[in-house]
């Protein structure tokens, strides 16, 4: 072990986007990564969306790597690997999303487990991991972009008749990650 002076250097950013569909996730992701490097030749965006990332070639030469499912962690980290070796500045992972509720997603891979619950979780925890370790551990700037939904909770309520009963409550927008 080294103890040594702290020194300011050249940090990589972790950013993530989230909205709605079409709430502009795609397009402010390519600009900040033009802002990042200068130049979007560095710029490889992983599309998970139906190529959806080549609606704007118009604001420059980016790479596109299309993934296509199963949406397994093992696939995103190969797919971030892959733009890494490729000498890419800024990866935009667009999105995150299939990763946990895709085809061949986590919570698919839960399914099809069967079983007991937390076993599941025991086997599936670990590469969810190290799939955001991939991210965290990455030479490049990475930005991800993730849908986001309605979400509910069920709140007793008591309906006409007196009796009580479990009802559905918006409570507003959640990440699907």
């Amino acid at each position: 072990m080294k103890i040594q002076q702290a020194s300011r250097k050249k940090a990589k950013i972790r950013l993530g986007l989230s909205s709605v569909s079409g709430g502009g996730k795609t397009y402010s992701s390519i600009l900040i990564a033009k802002g990042l490097c200068g130049d979007l030749s560095k710029v490889v965006i992983i599309d998970t969306e139906n190529s959806s990332a080549d609606l704007y070639a118009d604001l420059g030469n980016y790479k596109v790597l299309s993934l296509t499912p199963p949406f397994s962690p093992e696939r995103y980290i190969e797919a971030i690997q892959a733009s890494e070796k490729a000498g890419m500045e800024v990866i935009i992972i667009d999105s995150i999303s299939h990763e946990w509720e895709g085809k061949g997603g986590v919570l698919e891979m839960a399914d099809a487990l069967g079983g007991q619950y937390q076993s599941a979780w025991k086997t599936l925890t670990p590469r969810h991991e190290a799939f955001k370790q991939s991210i965290l551990q990455s030479p490049c700037h990475i930005i991800t972009t993730v849908r986001r939904k309605q979400d509910y909770v069920l709140q007793e309520k008591t309906n006409k008749s007196g009796k009580t009963v479990q009802a559905p409550v918006k409570v507003g927008l959640k990440e699907v990650t």
